[in-house]
């Protein structure tokens, strides 16, 4: 990764040099606006610092211009405290931060460290854009789900039945359109059907249709499914939840290639591929009687299994970078920044309900979200409110005087928890960096 620092002062570049070396990054150093042109001319830089001042120029010029060149650039500007106005001008042209001089070094490499953090998140989730664009947004780099996408580009061309096996969540449906897409039929139609949606008479005619006056309420004739999947892909979601009744008609359309529409003496040939999928074990539903077993294996030529997510721990930050970019555009929303503390907290958890819980959470938090900074709130949760004493003394009460005690109360306790770590203290209380430096300062603490 590549770094560039642009500023005038040698000393500060020496030592942005030396943190940037300890992150691994390559820097480079200009003192001025036509140097970091020149050196932005030649080089992709992963992250930029830059000096709202410059000698020959604005350091907001160079932002712009860093942010036209490569958007996804990271980008700190360094500003005086008098160029507070520049500094927010900066924000809203895309900076990630902020800091003024002179900055603590303890501050300056936590923020480093952030930014970095972000790059690679990026660069994860660039590197899985062709595997987003080809899969139909199926996202994941882990061997797991390289493995799936290393067997779909194997068995997608051959025009066998393929059952996909998985937890509830796991993204069956997104796979097997990514089979038929990759497949010899992908110009045709693909339709799919969830079993379990429909009781057994809706599923049978949704399945092979019906003619007129079939049944009380059928005023026209209506194509099934199976009919209109011809030529291209049918896929059976929670095909265990089929009654055993429609899976002697299942079956019978497999063996035949034709099916008859209730109401109907004719029958019609269709040319369909079959995929289905299932969360339970169809082998231990046979023997229960649940599931026909000459079904079974007209369904599962080919078995492929799908990794809870669990088991692709690794996946999950690319997962919540991705949704948080569909969704943030779905609900027209700004998501600036993923707290690390986030992901950290998502990795932990259980997630049961694999990628779809996964999606639920981040579109909780970001419609939560009012400051476009993505934050973990538990479901249902109630936050420990703290409610000062609120009875007046008869002798009055200066208010003013006793909330500046309850907030400088309240920011020591921050640095206490944090151990002295300011940013993260103001994380704890729900502001900025800039706003805790301020109040701290206010306080004198």
């Amino acid at each position: 990764m590549k770094a560039i620092v642009i500023d005038d002062e040698q000393n500060i570049r020496k030592v942005l040099k030396i943190i940037l070396s300890e992150e691994n990054f390559e820097v480079h150093e200009a003192s001025c606006v036509k140097d970091a042109n020149s050196l932005m001319s030649k080089h992709y830089f992963d992250l930029a610092i830059v000096d709202i001042r410059l000698p020959d120029g604005s350091g907001i010029d160079v932002l712009r211009t860093i942010k036209e060149q490569n958007p996804d650039s990271v980008v700190l500007v360094i500003t005086a405290f008098t160029s507070t106005e520049a500094a927010i001008t900066a924000m809203k042209l895309g900076a990630y931060d902020y800091v003024i001089k002179p900055f603590n070094l303890d501050e300056i490499r936590i923020v480093l460290k952030n930014m970095k953090e972000k790059i690679i998140l990026q660069k994860k989730v660039k590197e899985l854009q062709q595997y987003a664009d080809a899969y139909q947004h199926i996202v994941g780099k882990s061997e797991a789900m390289k493995r799936v996408f290393n067997t779909i580009d194997k068995i997608a061309p051959f025009d066998t039945n393929i059952l996909i096996i998985g937890e509830s969540g796991t993204g069956k449906e997104l796979v097997s359109k990514a089979i038929h897409d990759k497949s010899k039929r992908a110009a045709k139609p693909f339709v799919a059907i969830n079993c379990a949606s429909l009781p057994a008479e809706l599923l049978e005619s949704e399945l092979f249709g019906y003619t007129k006056g079939a049944f009380t309420g059928a005023y026209t004739s209506k194509r099934g499914l199976v009919d209109e999947a011809n030529g291209g892909t049918l896929f059976l979601d929670e095909i265990g939840e089929m009654p055993q009744s429609l899976q002697t008609k299942l079956l019978r359309f497999l063996e035949e290639k034709r099916i008859m529409p209730i109401g109907s003496t004719n029958e019609i040939e269709v040319d369909v591929r079959i995929l289905s999928a299932t969360n339970k074990n169809l082998r231990e539903y046979i023997e229960k009687g649940g599931f026909r077993e000459d079904l079974y294996y007209r369904l599962s030529t080919f078995e492929l299994n799908l990794p809870p997510l669990r088991e692709r721990k690794e996946d999950i930050p690319i997962l919540i970078e991705h949704f948080a970019r569909l969704l943030s555009q779905k609900f027209q929303k700004t998501i600036a920044k993923i707290d690390p503390a986030f992901i950290d907290y998502i990795m932990t958890q259980e997630l049961k309900g694999n990628v779809r819980e996964l999606k639920n959470i981040i579109e909780r938090e970001i419609i939560l979200s009012e400051d476009g900074h993505l934050r973990y709130t538990p479901p249902n949760h109630s936050p420990n409110i703290y409610y000062p004493e609120t009875k007046i003394p008869d002798t009055g009460i200066n208010l003013n005087e006793h909330l500046a005690n309850i907030e400088k109360e309240f920011l020591q306790k921050a640095l206490h928890k944090s151990n002295g770590v300011k940013t993260k203290a103001a994380e704890l209380l729900g502001m900025s960096f800039r706003e805790f430096r301020y109040r701290l300062s206010k306080h004198s603490i």
